[in-house]
């Protein structure tokens, strides 16, 4: 009977035929195979159970032998620790301690890393002298668990020591070494410890490479990545986001495309790199070339419609992955840039559609999602269910208060964006570009100068440089008033080159007041800039017109018959840079 039930032990366990087993070794008391019950079951555990730890659990209280309970509890910390459950390990460490039972070396290792993760000096300190006093700090794996221990709490020099007392070094406790210095920052010493390094590993490779990209340094990633042995695919990953990272996408693209083994993360890698480049085209490129999509790339394909002025593109793309038969189900992510998308369209009606979908499937409504609904509602005029996902926001940040602000500024409701503005400044949530755009849009669709100039020279006091598009609003905002000589006189303030926008807005406010001085000097500066200035040679035309200058009205349109151009009905510059930012 005893070589039979081992015979089971040895098997892949799941809980419930655990706990058959278990009720054999009872009747027949085979009770001192307890210990391998609880190692199968929780090696063979590969997702997180909390039935299978409560389980565990109450085993390890039945057992009386403190031999046995000591591998048995190490065997559940180093199980909570690997599932990141880190807090928890500390606990049953803890635990385990109280009940007088000798940790064992795989328990002390288990645990310093959780202590690292939680950032628990005091639990370390603890684990450390409990080690000391067990006789367990000669062990390579303790040691290089103290290694990692204080370089993940920042005390380097303390991991220094430990690792100096590692008798045997591996390359995990050279690996841990190398860690703490990059943690710390200190790139220099780090790579004096990977060139020390006997036998590198990928991760060694990896984590001084990965130090170069985030500074930025290419050309030492690089070299150091030609020099690798043996590549991963996150050794290729690294290398291509770092590319990325920099704008070298013809770099990051040579480099994909000598990937021999592409992973999922080098796909959507690449795709968000053409989404911020907005290179809409390799990015459609590449998402059809995979043959085998899952629910991330999907999510960077439609993210790169909608951040790339491709609302429908989007919508549809998210049509066909509700329709495929792969099972990809989209997520609050998903979701998000789809109402994004919406969003652009003006189409309010999908943002009912979305709340319906998340409470039908069960989806978490996040901050992030609330946020996107917020933007569609106020960009649609539905401003109570905008105000009510507001105030469902479990916690508010710029983006959210940014939404609320900027759909106000588009409506025109410069009293509520101002109160908006006001509760963020006292709950110390810093305003961004975006919240001064919405803002200084409020004050410009409501004809308050004066709280808009108050507005612009506040920006500085919040450490945001006020952008072209921050300027086209003003000048939008003087405009209006009449005040044209002050708009153009702002304009030549610049610090930086007036772009079409700032011009066009001026050029808008002439037309408005039929001023020909100043609409003439717009216009030129307008038809430098756009290499099809249609729009506002038409627009020039139409005020030589009302002020009955036929002749020029005439010389401009013939012009554009001479160059054959084409007037383009609808034009706003200023109202365009809006929905852009």
């Amino acid at each position: 009977m005893d070589s039979k039930l081992r015979f089971f032990l040895h098997k892949s366990l799941v809980l419930q035929q655990a706990k058959q087993v278990h009720a054999q070794l009872l009747l027949n008391r085979h009770n001192h195979l307890e210990p391998i019950l609880i190692h199968q079951t929780l090696h063979f555990t590969k997702d997180f159970s909390r039935n299978v730890v409560s389980y565990v659990k109450r085993i390890l209280k039945g057992i009386q032998s403190s031999k046995v309970s000591t591998f048995s509890w190490g065997c559940l910390v180093r199980f909570l620790s690997q599932h990141r459950k880190f807090k928890e390990a500390v606990g049953v460490y803890v635990e385990m301690n109280n009940s007088g039972i000798v940790p064992s070396s795989h328990a002390v290792t288990s645990v310093l890393r959780a202590c690292g993760k939680v950032e628990s000096v005091v639990d370390g300190n603890s684990v450390h002298a409990q080690a000391i006093k067990s006789g367990l700090c000669g062990c390579v794996y303790v040691q290089t668990g103290l290694v990692g221990l204080y370089s993940k709490l920042g005390y380097i020099d303390m991991a220094k020591k430990a690792f100096d007392e590692i008798g045997e070094k591996n390359t995990v406790s050279w690996n841990s070494l190398l860690h703490g210095y990059l943690e710390s920052g200190d790139l220099e010493e780090a790579r004096r410890v990977f060139d020390k390094i006997p036998e590198k590993d990928v991760v060694s490779w990896n984590l001084i490479i990965s130090s170069y990209v985030k500074r930025g340094d290419m050309s030492n990633a690089r070299s150091l990545f030609l020099a690798m042995p043996l590549k991963s695919a996150a050794s290729w990953n690294i290398v291509i986001g770092g590319y990325v990272n920099c704008g070298e996408m013809k770099l990051a693209r040579t480099c994909f495309d000598a990937m021999p083994q592409k992973s999922s993360v080098s796909w959507i890698t690449m795709i968000s790199g053409y989404t911020k480049t907005g290179n809409v085209h390799s990015a459609e490129e590449l998402f059809r070339q995979m043959s085998k999509k899952d629910k991330l790339v999907y999510d960077a394909m439609v993210a790169c419609y909608a951040q790339n002025g491709k609302p429908k593109d989007a919508l549809k793309l998210f049509s066909q992955m509700l329709e495929s038969n792969s099972g990809v189900q989209p997520d609050e992510i998903t979701l998000s840039s789809v109402v994004s998308a919406s969003s652009q369209l003006g189409d309010t009606s999908f943002g009912t559609w979305v709340e319906s979908y998340i409470t039908e499937h069960g989806i978490q409504m996040d901050d992030l999602l609330s946020t996107s609904l917020i933007d569609l509602y106020m960009k649609g005029g539905e401003f109570d269910k905008a105000f009510k996902l507001f105030n469902d926001v479990n916690k508010k940040d710029t983006v959210s208060y940014s939404a609320m602000i900027m759909g106000c500024g588009i409506n025109g409701m410069a009293t509520e964006a101002n109160r908006l503005f006001q509760e963020m400044i006292e709950k110390k949530i810093l305003p961004n570009e975006v919240t001064f755009t919405g803002l200084l849009s409020a004050y410009s669709h409501s004809g308050l100068v004066q709280d808009g100039y108050k507005c612009f020279n506040s920006m500085k006091e919040y450490n945001v440089e006020p952008s072209a598009d921050h300027y086209g609003i003003m000048v939008d905002m003087l405009g209006r008033a009449g005040r044209l000589e002050e708009a153009y006189e702002l304009i030549k303030s610049m610090p930086m080159q007036p772009n079409a926008g700032v011009w066009g807005a001026l050029l808008l406010a002439c037309g408005l007041h039929n001023n020909v001085e100043f609409g003439e000097i717009a216009c030129s500066h307008c038809v430098e800039l756009e290499a099809d200035p249609c729009g506002y040679l038409a627009h020039l035309a139409n005020i030589y017109t009302s002020v009955g200058r036929w002749e020029d009205a005439r010389s401009v349109r013939a012009k554009m018959a001479e160059k054959k151009l084409h007037k383009t009905l609808g034009c706003s510059w200023v109202e365009g840079s809006l929905i852009s930012v």
